[in-house]
C-alpha cells in the first residue's frame, strides 16, 4: 500500500501536474499568437488586422502569457493577469489571441482553483450571457442581433468554465474512489491481523491446555512414586508407566503442533500432526486421571446415537480439552475426590458434565479460586464454537457444565 501511494504521488507529479507543463502551455500560447498577428487574423471584427502596432499586440499577449506560468500553482493571479491583459487589449481593439489565453485560464483557475472560486466562476459564467441578453434585447432594434451578439460573448467564459468543472468533479470522484479503496485495504489489514491474534490466541490456548494438562499429571504422580518409595513397588512402577505415557503423549502433541506451524505451505503435513485428540481417545485420559489419585466415574448417555451421528469435529476437540482441562483441574486441587464425567448427546446439542466432591474449605473458596484453575480456557472454547459453559460450586462440590452446539458445524 505504501509503494502504491508513493506510485501515486509520482504520477500526480511528473504527468497530472508536472513542472514542465506550465511553461510549455506558455511558450505555445505565445507562438501561436504571434502567428496570428502575423498572419493578419487576430482581428475578431474583420480580416485584415488592426492599427495596433505589431510590437504592442506582442508585449500585451507576453504579459497574458505571464499569467499562464502560474496557472497551475497560482491561479487566482494568473487569472488576475489575464484579465489586465484582456481589458488592455478591449481598450486597443480585442482580438483573439488574448481572447483565447484568456479562457485558458478561466479553465485552469476553475479547475485548480479552491472550490470557491470554482462556484463563483460559474455563476459569473452563467449571469453573463444572462446580462448581455437583456442588455442586447434593450440596445438594439433585432432581438436576432441580440441574440447572436450574447451567442458570441457567452461562448467565452461558459464553454471553458463548463469543461473545467466537468474535469474537477471528475478527478474528485476518482480521488474519492481511491481513498475509499485505501480504506478498504486497511480494513482488510486489520481484519487480517486480527484473524492472526485470534490463531495466535486459539493456538496458546491449544498449547496449554495440552502441555499443562499432561505436566500437571506428571508432577502429581511424580509425588505419589516419591511418597510411597520402598512400599509399594508394584504401584509405583504403575504410576511411574502412567508418567512416562504422559511425557510421551504430551511432546509428540506439543511436537505435531511445532511441526504444523513449520510445514512448507505447499506440502502435506503427516498424519499424526493433523490428528487432534477425540473423545474416541478419552478412556486413556480417564486412566491417567485415575493414575494420579482420583476415582472417576463415566456416563455416556444415548451411546448409539453418538456413534450413529459423528460429532463435529470442532465439538468433539472442544468436549475432550473441556474433559482434559477439568479431570486436571480436579487432580489437582481435589486429589482423591470421586469424580463424575457425564457426556449426552441431545437434538442439537452435546452436553459435557464434569462434577467431583470438594471438602468443605475448598468448597468455600470456589468462588475465589474459579479463575485459577484454568476456566478461562475452558470457557474461551466453549465460546468459539457458539456454546455456553458454567463452572463453580454446587451443593455436591465442584461442577464444570458446558452445552456446545451439533448444528451447522462441520463433521
Amino acid at each position: 500500500m505504501r509503494r502504491l501511494t508513493e506510485w501515486n504521488s509520482e504520477w500526480n507529479r511528473w504527468w497530472v501536474r508536472p513542472p514542465w507543463r506550465d511553461p510549455l502551455v506558455a511558450v505555445g500560447q505565445f507562438v501561436l499568437g504571434t502567428l496570428l498577428y502575423v498572419a493578419g487574423l487576430d482581428t475578431l471584427s474583420s480580416p485584415g488586422g488592426s492599427a495596433v502596432p505589431l510590437w504592442v499586440r506582442l508585449v500585451i499577449l507576453g504579459f497574458a502569457c505571464v499569467g499562464s506560468l502560474l496557472r497551475a500553482r497560482r491561479p487566482v493571479v494568473a487569472l488576475g493577469i489575464g484579465t489586465v491583459a484582456l481589458v488592455i487589449d478591449v481598450v486597443l481593439h480585442a482580438s483573439l489571441p488574448i481572447v483565447l489565453v484568456m479562457c485558458e485560464l478561466l479553465f485552469a483557475s476553475t479547475l485548480y482553483g479552491s472550490r470557491r472560486l470554482a462556484r463563483f466562476q460559474v455563476c459569473v459564467a452563467a449571469a453573463i450571457p444572462l446580462v448581455t441578453l437583456a442588455a442586447g434585447l434593450a440596445l438594439m432594434a433585432d432581438w436576432r442581433e441580440a441574440v447572436l451578439l450574447t451567442l458570441q460573448i457567452a461562448t467565452v467564459p461558459v464553454l471553458p468554465v463548463w469543461w473545467a468543472m466537468n474535469v474537477r468533479n471528475h478527478r474528485e470522484m476518482a480521488a474519492a474512489e481511491r481513498v475509499r479503496a485505501e480504506q478498504l485495504a486497511t480494513i482488510a489489514d486489520l481484519d487480517l491481523r486480527a484473524a492472526v491474534v485470534a490463531e495466535r490466541a486459539r493456538m496458546a490456548r491449544d498449547l496449554h491446555d495440552v502441555v499443562a494438562g499432561h505436566l500437571s499429571a506428571i508432577a502429581l504422580q511424580s509425588e505419589a512414586v516419591l511418597s510411597m518409595a520402598g512400599h509399594d513397588p508394584a504401584t509405583a512402577r504403575t504410576v511411574l508407566g502412567s508418567i512416562r505415557e504422559n511425557s510421551v503423549q504430551s511432546l509428540t502433541e506439543m511436537r505435531a503442533m511445532i511441526g504444523m506451524l513449520r510445514a512448507d505451505e505447499g506440502a502435506d503435513p503427516p498424519r499424526e500432526w493433523t490428528a487432534p485428540a477425540r473423545l474416541a481417545d478419552l478412556e486413556r485420559l480417564l486412566d491417567s486421571a485415575r493414575a494420579n489419585g482420583l476415582r472417576v466415574e463415566v456416563d455416556v448417555a444415548r451411546r448409539d446415537q453418538a456413534e450413529a451421528e459423528p460429532l463435529p469435529s470442532a465439538v468433539d476437540l472442544t468436549a475432550y480439552r473441556i474433559v482434559q482441562e477439568a479431570l486436571t483441574n480436579a487432580a489437582t486441587h481435589a486429589p482423591g475426590a470421586r469424580t463424575r464425567v457425564r457426556l449426552e448427546r441431545r437434538d442439537d446439542r452435546f452436553v459435557v458434565e464434569v462434577a467431583n466432591d470438594l471438602l468443605p474449605r475448598v468448597r468455600a473458596e470456589g468462588d475465589r479460586r474459579a479463575e485459577r484453575v484454568g476456566l478461562v480456557s475452558m470457557r474461551e472454547r466453549a465460546q468459539a464454537i457458539g456454546g455456553t459453559l458454567f463452572a463453580g460450586p454446587d451443593p455436591t462440590g465442584w461442577l464444570v457444565h458446558a452445552e456446545l452446539p451439533t448444528k451447522g458445524l462441520v463433521s
